[in-house]
């Protein structure tokens, strides 16, 4: 299966989606999506893996980067997997810690939507 990107402005948050292989060669081009929205001046950036049938350490590290980046303004990263060996790989590195992980996008765009404050 080929890699595939979408990028889309769901509420107050920027939805990565990626369908197929994450890899060491599709990686950078996710990587340089998700700094591209962090520089429009995201600070809930969701990524779906739910299309998503592998991924590589690089995926994770371009993860740890871009938390790491938002979490200097006050942004969160979310993601959203419902395939179990993925999220395996999440629990077994302990980054099921570092990120909210749910298992559809309108539960993790719900998440966001509760912790955003409202205005009176």
């Amino acid at each position: 299966m080929n890699f595939d990107i979408k990028t889309e402005l769901v509420d107050d948050a920027y939805v990565i989606a990626l369908a197929g292989e994450v890899d060491l060669y599709t990686a950078p081009e996710f990587k340089q999506q998700l700094l591209e929205v962090i520089a429009q001046g995201a600070s809930n950036v969701i990524v779906d893996f739910s299309n998503t049938t592998f991924i590589y350490s690089t995926t994770l590290g371009v993860l740890v980067g871009g938390v790491k980046r938002l979490r200097t303004n006050d942004g969160q990263l979310t993601l959203v997997c419902s395939d179990r060996n993925i999220t395996k790989i999440f629990e077994i590195t302990g980054l099921d810690r570092v990120f909210s992980i749910y298992s559809s996008r309108e539960d993790a765009v719900a998440a966001i939507d509760k912790e955003l404050p409202t205005s009176a």
